[in-house]
């Protein structure tokens, strides 16, 4: 089992990823097996990491049997959300 940090790592991981190779465009999407790949995280934890960020309204999944993301895709909210990131990453440097 994951700890907290290890779970919000996940979550911030996925979102940065998914970001990235959509390039913000929300009619994109990334498949499941690409995010284990690409990640490197356990599949439990990355089951657990899209359930949270869907139920937050930041992505949406569509799911294989078995608890497995089968597609992934950014939600209009989750765009902004990397948006608002990068501007304040921006701000920062």
């Amino acid at each position: 089992m994951a700890t907290l940090r290890e779970r919000k790592t996940y979550r911030a991981q996925v979102l940065r990823v998914l970001y990235e190779a959509v390039e913000g465009n929300r009619l994109l999407g990334i498949t499941g097996a690409q995010l284990r790949s690409d990640l490197r995280i356990p599949e439990q934890d990355l089951a657990a990491a899209c359930t949270y960020l869907a139920g937050e309204g930041l992505i949406t999944v569509d799911w294989d049997p078995g608890n497995t993301p089968a597609m992934v895709t950014l939600t209009h909210e989750g765009i902004r959300h990397m948006e608002a990131e990068e501007e304040e990453e921006e701000g920062a440097v």
